[in-house]
């Protein structure tokens, strides 16, 4: 039977104000980064199950024994805040259990956990992202910084493999093509760390209980992953390296 994958996040709504001579008037779409990623899961093999934002707040799971259908849990450009405040607890003020420390404690027992990079995952724009304040920051490989952490390379910037020998990039034998940006993190005492850009990890993993997590701290889209790291032969490869070797004890 195939591993199950949950992956959160990687939506929005866009609105745009178009104004005319005299008249003006707002249009509005929903986006979502799918087309690499979930492709990539699936091609792995995985079964995947794709939670956007807007049903994350509502419908991540409240329970360990709903964490547990998943091998692994994505989160990709989603906000601690989709998790810490249901929309009962913000609009009634209804309590509910808290769905980071769930997932510290789900990887404490056998889970894992992809941090992929984002302006709402790390800490994001702003510091929205606001992952650093929760518990699942500590079973991440790397310390959060507690600031807007995005670093912007409209010039491109190319990851580098320092630990070749590491199933997350077995079968990848050429140079990473660049990214346009990343979050910048501390690599954690403990972690293995599997490729840096700029000095800072890009990929690192670590064990935590009887789990473990991991990192890659560009995005898995545009607009930091250009088509060229989007469409790279070894793009499927890579994320299902990752995926096996994050799942691997399960």
């Amino acid at each position: 039977m195939a591993k199950k994958v949950l992956l959160v996040g990687e939506s929005w709504t866009a609105t745009t104000m178009e104004v005319k001579g005299f008249n003006s008037f707002f249009s509005s779409r929903y986006e979502t980064g799918l087309g690499w990623i979930d492709k990539a899961i699936e091609a792995a093999g995985y079964e995947l199950t794709y939670m956007p934002n807007h049903i994350a707040a509502e419908q991540f799971p409240f329970t360990m024994e709903g964490l547990r259908k998943y091998a692994c849990v994505i989160l990709s450009d989603v906000g601690a805040d989709t998790l810490l405040i249901p929309p009962a607890t913000f609009a009634q003020s209804r309590r509910f259990p808290n769905r980071c420390q769930l997932l510290k404690d789900y990887v404490l027992q056998g889970g894992s956990i992809l941090m992929i990079g984002g302006y709402m995952t790390f800490n994001g724009i702003g510091g929205q992202g606001k992952w650093w304040a929760t518990p699942v920051q500590e079973v991440l490989p790397v310390k959060l910084l507690p600031y807007d952490d995005r670093m912007e390379h409209c010039e491109g910037v190319v990851p580098r493999v320092v630990k070749a020998d590491h199933p997350a990039v077995a079968g990848i034998d050429e140079e990473f093509p660049a990214v346009l940006g990343y979050n910048k993190s501390e690599l954690r005492a403990g972690a293995q760390l599997v490729a840096d850009i700029c000095g800072d990890p890009f990929i690192a993993f670590e064990d935590f209980g009887s789990g473990r997590s991991g990192i890659f701290s560009t995005d898995c889209a545009p607009h930091w992953a250009p088509e060229e790291f989007c469409g790279w032969k070894h793009y499927n490869r890579l994320f299902k390296n990752m995926l096996d070797y994050l799942t691997e004890k399960q």
